[in-house]
């Protein structure tokens, strides 16, 4: 069963204060250099399917569930256990 990894921004067109408060903290804490600073959030999913059929079920869980598409994108991949967050 593949393990897919989904990760979700607010699209550039909308204000990201949490991004923004990260970038204005990272050079008092020593980080200089760091700009446009975008926070989201990772999802990983162990989908049962394979092919074009993950391709579906993965694009319609985004699109109806897992994103607001009016003001968030996202990309997802097919990860393997190497790249799991839990290994």
């Amino acid at each position: 069963m593949p393990r897919v990894a989904i990760d979700v921004l607010l699209k550039r067109e909308i204000l990201d204060p949490e991004g923004r408060a990260v970038a204005d903290a990272l050079p008092g804490l020593g980080y200089a250099g760091v700009d446009d600073v975008r926070v989201g959030k990772h999802l990983e999913l162990d989908v049962d399917a394979d092919g074009d059929a993950l391709d579906e079920r993965v694009e319609s869980m985004c699109r109806d569930f897992l994103t607001n598409p009016v003001i968030e994108s996202y990309r997802w991949r097919v990860i393997d256990e190497h790249e799991r967050a839990d290994a």
